[in-house]
């Protein structure tokens, strides 16, 4: 199939982002979680099961954005500025965002959710917000016609703050009277940027970025109810053994390799005392999660009602694997308001009185649920082991993938723009607003769109907080700051139990080399950056 010989050809694309969502999370990844349209999307189109994301927040949605490393892109940590290029935490003016690149090709471009790529925002310090200023560009400074959404990198589904609406901070008053939920609101406004982009001729390019599954646990009462008691009896080791045995009766995962042990920090559900506490926190995570879902049958429905499903391509991704943060005692708690707009105390911390859910809570899940959510995999967000870094990837596109299947190619979030420039049949540029741009570091996923057996050509490399990883083929060489090298078979041993660097001493030479060289072109600095 030829794409972009004309505008009515070229596909429309919709690119959605969950937030500290888990490997195994979603029902057709093994989850006992009710996610019938992101099933459904999968049964009709593609499973990818080794994309990997960047382990975290905001460096993955810089790679998403420019098809670039983070340290290229500017965010090589998170978004505050350390007065380094590569560390200045908003996207550099030496790459280009997909919505630039498509837009410049004569795409609509919208955007609703998560930006987290343009500096920091202080929760406490209103007045201190600028969005547009120096440090902090906006969607629409970066190449989208229309935006909706937050600037900062979490906060209250009941009453967020740092709010965007096109160029104006918004405070919604339906988040004053108590009638507002973020995921809802991301998901309706993407339906209504989709209504009017589609009564004109050019193509769209949507980016939907949503907050959910990430803390604070806060949902509806409706979507908690279809789960309240679900994890009760067998708790997070029940959830990990039913998830792994799923998956490989799917064909996600081989048989051969084995589950990880479950997470030392993590005790045996039969030890629990609090369990119906603990219970309650897992079912307020997946009824974020239900209903970030609801909300994308809702775009999938708008696209059929316009008659655009066949020609859109549909990419559902997720920026890191499960989040361990405990929240009060890791300090998160303190950078956000403490009573609800209404004058309400919130209860922070995970506190085993109080329920979870409610606009007056701020908890997490916390470690053993996040073991959960990354079966089988070790570690989470943060960490460049397979359950900080391996997301789902599902692909729809109809006019291209015509039955559903699993591809196991090798990929990773820099391969997107690529992929959505080569897609929409349009040049990615190497001088945009008179700055000259850096090279795309990633590879286009249409020829493993069109057919099986695609591999790419380069290595895949991570650096968050000096964890550092390579991938090349079969072999993944992994650290954990400060440790020292593992390597693994990634064909045998996926889920990282048997390290072979002191065996195959040659291999773990011969990638250490290729890291290193990796990381003095993007300039990665050793841990941490101001030592």
């Amino acid at each position: 199939m030829e794409m972009g010989d004309t505008t009515s050809e070229r596909p429309n694309i919709v690119l959605i982002m969950a937030d500290d969502m888990g490997f195994s999370d979603i029902g057709c990844y093994g989850s006992e979680i009710q996610t019938p349209n992101l099933d459904a999307m999968a049964t009709s189109g593609a499973r990818f099961t080794q994309l990997y994301n960047c382990a975290r927040c905001c460096p993955t949605r810089a790679s998403l954005l420019t098809g670039l490393y983070p340290h290229q892109a500017g965010i090589g940590h998170m978004v505050g500025n350390d007065g380094i290029p590569e560390y200045q935490g908003y996207l550099r003016d030496d790459c280009v965002t997909i919505a630039e690149a498509l837009k410049a090709g004569g795409y609509q471009t919208l955007m609703s959710g998560k930006w987290h790529v343009g500096g920091a925002y202080d929760a406490l310090a209103p007045e201190t917000w600028d969005p547009g200023g120096p440090g902090h560009p906006t969607p629409r400074q970066r190449g989208f016609d229309r935006y909706y959404g937050t600037l900062d990198g979490a906060g209250s589904y009941f009453h967020p703050h740092a709010m965007l609406e096109d160029d104006t901070i918004v405070h919604p008053e339906a988040a004053e009277a108590g009638d507002y939920y973020y995921t809802d609101e991301i998901s309706g406004h993407a339906v209504s940027m989709m209504a009017d982009a589609a009564r004109k001729d050019a193509p769209f390019f949507l980016y939907v970025g949503h907050t959910a599954p990430h803390w604070p646990l806060q949902a509806l009462p409706e979507d908690i109810a279809k789960y309240e008691g679900r994890y009760r009896k067998d708790g997070w080791d029940g959830v990990r053994t039913a998830r792994h045995e799923e998956m490989k009766g799917m064909g996600l995962v081989s048989e051969r390799w084995d589950i990880s042990p479950r997470d030392e920090e993590a005790p045996a559900w039969e030890d629990v005392k609090a369990r119906d506490w603990e219970d309650m926190r897992m079912a307020v995570y997946a009824a974020q999660i239900d209903r970030m879902d609801q909300g994308i049958g809702r775009i999938l429905a708008k696209l059929d009602e316009l008659g655009l499903a066949e020609n859109t391509l549909v990419m559902f991704l997720a920026d890191n694997g499960g989040c361990a943060e405990f929240l009060q005692e890791d300090g998160w708690c303190q950078r956000y308001a403490t009573q609800t707009p209404d004058g309400k105390p919130i209860h922070t911390g995970n506190r085993v009185d109080v329920r979870p859910g409610g606009p007056d809570t701020f908890m997490s899940y916390d470690l053993p649920w996040a073991n959960a959510s990354n079966a089988p995999f070790r570690l989470y967000k943060h960490w460049v082991h397979e359950g900080g870094i391996s997301t789902p990837l599902i692909v729809r596109w109809p006019r291209v993938i015509q039955a559903s299947r699993i591809e196991h190619t090798v990929c990773h979030v820099i391969d997107l723009l690529a992929t959505c420039v080569d897609a929409a049949g349009v040049a990615y540029p190497t001088v945009y607003n008179e700055h000259e741009i850096t090279p795309l570091a990633g590879e286009s996923l249409v020829p493993a769109f069109q057919a099986e057996g695609w591999k790419r050509d380069a290595p895949v490399f991570w650096e968050h907080e000096g964890n550092r990883a390579v991938r090349d083929g079969r072999w993944k060489l992994v650290s954990r700051h400060p440790g020292s090298w593992e390597l693994y078979d990634m064909v045998e041993d996926r889920t990282e139990l048997n390290d072979l660097s002191e065996i195959n001493r040659l291999q773990v030479a011969n990638m250490v080399v290729q890291y290193d060289a990796w990381a003095e072109r993007c300039k990665v600095l050793p841990w941490p950056i101001h030592g």
